[in-house]
């Protein structure tokens, strides 16, 4: 490992800590000698790392530190490129084209040998399968990022046509389709959306009265229970 390496190791370690870390317990989770992780915790704040504490007491990174974008390894850099590349042929249109500017963005400040990497990058993204979508799956993005209530008409398996109010909180990507999670005035429950039999979708610009993170919390919750008994019946 070379010494750049092993500072970005600390870096990475450091993060995953909320509270103050020992200098022997950093010695032995990146592999050093103590007197080395003094040695390398000194180089970081001369450079700038927001890294508080000493000898004795332990060491704490600051929140809001960034790594600027030289210090990506090479599979970052491939899972980025990757990534990018999936969303700019699955997401609605203004998500893709915001997934190619960030990766512009994102080669335009990286080192030579790095930009290389990821302009040569042979992870490829096949075409997707044909969706049959009638809305457009930015509105939901837009509703469950401000939290606000959307109007929906909305078809079942059934062919049964429904109006309903419901508060998104979430968007599902599978292969064959988008499925929107949402509170649903009408059931008063939480409920799954297909995004191929909305009718039609009107963000009302209503904001709906719990936070989404909470409502997620509670589908998990949901979730691990329907697991769990899914589980116990096998």
């Amino acid at each position: 490992m070379t010494r750049s390496e092993r500072l970005l190791a600390l870096i990475q370690v450091l993060r995953r800590h909320r509270m103050p870390v020992s200098g022997r317990a950093l010695a032995e989770e990146t592999g050093v000698s103590l007197r080395t992780l003094y040695r390398d915790i000194s180089s970081l704040q001369a450079q700038g790392a927001p890294i508080e504490g000493e000898a004795g007491i332990g060491y704490v990174l600051r929140p809001g530190f960034l790594l600027p974008p030289m210090m990506f390894s090479v599979e970052e850099i491939e899972a980025l490129v990757l990534g990018s590349r999936w969303v700019a042929r699955r997401a609605d249109a203004s998500l893709s084209v915001a997934a190619e500017e960030a990766l512009s963005k994102i080669a335009a400040v990286l080192p030579a040998a790095l930009r290389e990497e990821l302009d040569g990058s042979t992870l490829l993204v096949g075409p997707p399968r044909a969706r049959q979508d009638r809305i457009d799956i930015g509105l939901f993005r837009a509703a469950i990022r401000n939290e606000q209530k959307v109007r929906l008409s909305y078809e079942d398996l059934s062919g049964r046509r429904s109006e309903r109010i419901i508060w998104p909180f979430a968007l599902g990507f599978f292969e064959e389709v988008r499925v929107v999670a949402g509170w649903c005035e009408l059931r008063q429950e939480l409920r799954h959306f297909r995004a191929d039999r909305m009718l039609e979708a009107v963000n009302t610009g209503e904001r709906y009265p719990r936070r989404r993170q909470v409502l997620l919390k509670e589908w998990r919750d949901e979730r691990a229970r329907i697991d769990d008994k899914t589980a116990d019946g096998n």
